[in-house]
């Protein structure tokens, strides 16, 4: 207990000149806070903080309201989109905001050089014009159907160019500007993110009540990466608020008097193992239906997420934009039909238990990564496999490692937790053969699943759009190209002094702008 009380005497008990400070509490930090150049959630949130979108996302996680753009106009053909911008917004430096920015900031995303990860999200650009400094013409060369709700996204959050080029490489490091909430003050790696208060913000969503300023002078974040001290400290009051108290604890901290915790509804995070379906192992459509019929999800949720957590047997949530209902029912737990299944691809059982075919064991490679709840679960799953005579080699990584080792190829299966918007979402940048080898680490590469996500992304309604996204759907379902686990939870914990506090779900964080908190 010694470092915890080193970490609560550190944080001390808030002073008089603290109380207009909002003392937030996260286990990572981000290695820069460039939004563009990222996918990293830690750097995300903090991003929404100080930046701004052209749409925000609203509490139901399927609806772009107006933001930097006061209104917009579709062209008939779904390629222009006209946007109207609002003319009272500044940058935390005090430049005003105008169009330019926004042409500035898709066209930085877009330049190869930037190598941004998720430039995809903001569509295929043909070009970007402003008739006038509050207008701005978004055309594609293709339609993009969910283009408003990928702009919520802070990828796409809009960049002061002069703050760009006079940091240079320290953008995002030593400083970042945005028209946000909150002001980028300062950050000590790994040990704190300070941001101050915008004076002159005043353009909040129509989800917050407040439409600005926030009502804190400072927002301070502070790194804590031992489950147990983030625990010990937010019971402790020594903050005012968290998302990341590690979920064997909810129940714990539900029950402490001075603090509320709250679900983010809805909230899309889908635990899933991958099958690498060109390794001859996991390359039968039938041994992978039988590794995914073989678990016990509902007990894996109870003993190892003690609750805070859903049983997934589809791939996309079925509260998600454009679920496919035909999908309910692929996924049937059945373990005798699980050994059928096998038994027919050709793999009897030997005298050890472990099924064989042509002298190789079934015997696939799992990789996971050695934090929260994978390793746990994946020595649940290692238990059902063996059952069914399959013997899972499963071996962890520190998360500092792991991409570079899923990189490797080497391997039947993978883990990972991933969020998502909506079903075309996840459709697109897991199942399209343009991204093989990451994120589409299946190496799925089908010419009508391409097809229909091309269609799904052009579609002009939001029929056409849903129709061929449930075909992807029905399609990689199907195959079993993934072994989906769990819908995990996720919770906001803040100290009951905190008033107005509400959950947000976007990729994996719970504070979007914080504009209506208070003490």
């Amino acid at each position: 207990m010694t470092g915890i009380a080193a970490l609560l005497g550190a944080v001390g008990i808030g002073t008089a000149a603290e109380a207009q400070t909002l003392r937030v509490m996260k286990s990572l930090d981000a290695p820069h806070y460039d939004g563009q150049r990222t996918t990293w959630s830690p750097t995300s949130d903090i991003v929404n903080m100080f930046q701004d979108t052209l749409v925000a996302l609203d509490w139901d996680g399927k609806t772009a309201i107006p933001y930097l753009a006061k209104s917009w106009t579709i062209s008939e053909d779904g390629r222009t989109y006209t946007f109207k911008l609002r003319d009272d917004v500044t940058f935390c430096s005090g430049k005003k905001f105008t169009a330019a920015d926004v042409i500035y900031s898709f066209k930085r995303l877009k330049d190869p050089e930037t190598k941004a990860p998720y430039a995809w999200r903001a569509g295929d650009i043909k070009e970007l014009r402003a008739p006038d400094p509050y207008t701005v013409e978004y055309e594609l060369n293709e339609p993009y159907s969910e283009l408003l709700l990928q702009l919520t996204m802070y990828t796409n959050a809009i960049h002061n160019k002069e703050s760009v080029e006079t940091l240079g490489k320290d953008y995002g490091i030593k400083g970042i500007d945005g028209t946000g909430p909150w002001c980028f003050e300062s950050w000590q790696p790994r040990t704190e993110i300070v941001l101050k208060r915008h004076d002159a913000y005043k353009w909040g969503p129509s989800m917050y009540k407040n439409k600005g300023p926030v009502k804190f002078e400072k927002l301070s974040i502070k790194i804590v990466p031992e489950d147990a001290s983030r625990v010990a400290a937010i019971m402790g009051g020594q903050f005012d608020l968290t998302h990341q108290v590690p979920l064997q604890f909810i129940q714990q901290v539900k029950a402490a008097p001075n603090l509320t915790v709250q679900e983010a509804k809805p909230n899309f995070q889908l635990m899933y193992y991958g099958y690498k379906i060109t390794r001859p192992m996991v390359s039968d459509k039938r041994v992978r239906e039988a590794m995914n019929i073989a678990i016990n999800r509902a007990d894996i949720v109870k003993g190892v997420m003690l609750g805070n957590a859903e049983p997934a047997l589809t791939f996309v949530d079925p509260k998600a934009l454009d679920f496919a209902e035909k999908t309910k029912g692929v996924i049937k737990e059945d373990v005798e039909r699980a050994k059928k299944l096998l038994d027919e691809a050709g793999w009897k059982v030997g005298a050890d238990g472990i099924r064989e075919k042509d002298g190789v064991k079934l015997a696939p490679r799992v990789l996971f990564t050695q934090v929260t709840y994978f390793p746990r679960v994946s020595e649940a799953i290692q238990g059902y496999m063996r059952k069914i005579g399959v013997d899972w080699k499963i071996v962890g990584f520190d998360s500092t490692i792991a991409p570079a080792e899923m990189g490797k190829q080497d391997y039947e299966l993978w883990t990972v937790t991933v969020p998502y918007l909506s079903a075309g979402e996840l459709m697109n940048i897991y199942f399209n053969s343009k991204n093989v080898p990451t994120p589409n680490r299946m190496n799925w590469k089908d010419d009508e699943t391409d097809e229909w996500l091309r269609a799904g992304r052009a579609a002009l309604t939001d029929a056409e759009r849903a129709l061929n996204y449930a075909r992807v759907q029905e399609k990689v379902m199907n195959e079993h190209l993934w072994m989906p686990v769990m819908n995990v939870a996720m919770y906001t914990t803040s100290s009951k002094k905190l008033k107005d506090v509400r959950p947000h779900m976007l990729y994996q964080n719970t504070f979007y702008k914080g504009l209506d908190y208070s003490f």
